[in-house]
């Protein structure tokens, strides 16, 4: 019985040992590695197993629009073709990664002498890129009590940006209840979009504010501006209003007298004006040469 196990026991082992042998296996020591822009990265493709004395080796970039040839017949093509390497037998190595290489890369070990002669294994590269100095946009002055809207933005980061909003040089908390120099201001602050908003500013709230936008690879910032709160006189904007309508209202009665008195008119009648009589049917007026006197003479019309 126990002759009888080994047996089986041998046979299986040696069965294993058959396929294995001709069968082609790849495998890698990450599978999801990241570097930061402009440095190398390596995306190791390692072969386990081979019989073929010579394989198929290529690797090809996935993305959206489909897969591309990185290398292929034992050369590098694409926008890799002056920035890359095979490192033996399979492992690729990218010398000055840019943003544009992160994707999902699929390296292929094709074995014609193996009884399994094909194997794959996919690789999802990270490039990270720095933040560049993000635009802030804050408000140079705001009534007290008044909502009031501060905003961050950048757009170069990869992975995408974290905000950080900055009063006086020190951070702001995503919730002034948490600390007590924030403790009584009312405000909402959102770390994915950047944006810092009053709900009622006041005397408080002023003073130098900045935005720092973050990721893995580092972080950038904009420069201090500076934010004023004043207080709306409303006293002084009735009085000024009322001066306005007493005056308009002068102006008016004023012009509305000079009216009545005559100071429009468009005529003025003189003693030496005249009105010429209208001309009658058969009826000649003929003024003469002296002293301005007329008469008239008929005329019948037959």
């Amino acid at each position: 019985m126990a002759k009888t196990r080994l047996a089986c026991l041998l046979t299986l082992l040696s069965t294993h040992c058959y396929f294995s042998v001709l069968a082609v296996v790849l495998r890698t020591s990450n599978d999801s590695p990241w570097t930061d822009e402009f440095d190398r990265i390596e995306l190791s493709c390692l072969i386990e197993s081979i019989s073929t004395s010579n394989p198929r080796i290529e690797w090809k970039k996935i993305t959206s629009e489909g897969p591309s040839y990185v290398y292929f017949d034992k050369k590098i093509s694409g926008d890799l073709e002056n920035r890359a390497t095979i490192r033996e037998p399979a492992t690729l190595l990218i010398t000055n990664a840019t943003r544009s290489d992160t994707a999902k890369y699929r390296c292929e070990v094709t074995a014609a002498d193996d009884q399994k002669s094909f194997d794959e294994i996919v690789i999802d590269l990270v490039v990270r890129v720095k933040p560049v100095v993000p635009k802030c946009s804050v408000p140079k002055s705001v009534p007290f009590g008044k909502s009031a809207e501060l905003s961050c933005v950048e757009e170069e980061g990869f992975p995408k940006s974290q905000y950080q909003w900055f009063k006086n040089r020190e951070e702001i908390p995503d919730d002034p209840k948490t600390s007590l120099k924030f403790f009584n201001s009312s405000y909402t602050l959102s770390a994915e979009t950047g944006t810092l908003k009053f709900i009622a500013v006041r005397k408080e709230d002023a003073g130098e504010y900045f935005c720092r936008a973050k990721n893995d690879a580092g972080y950038a910032e904009c420069a201090p501006q500076q934010m004023e709160v004043y207080d709306i006189d409303v006293v002084g904007i009735a009085l000024g209003v009322l001066v306005v309508v007493v005056v308009l209202l002068c102006i008016t009665v004023g012009i509305c007298c000079a009216y009545k008195q005559g100071y429009f008119s468009s005529q003025k009648q003189t003693g030496n004006n005249y009105k010429v009589p209208a001309k009658g049917d058969g009826v000649d007026y003929v003024r003469t040469e002296d002293e301005g006197d007329f008469r008239h003479k008929s005329s019948f019309v037959i």
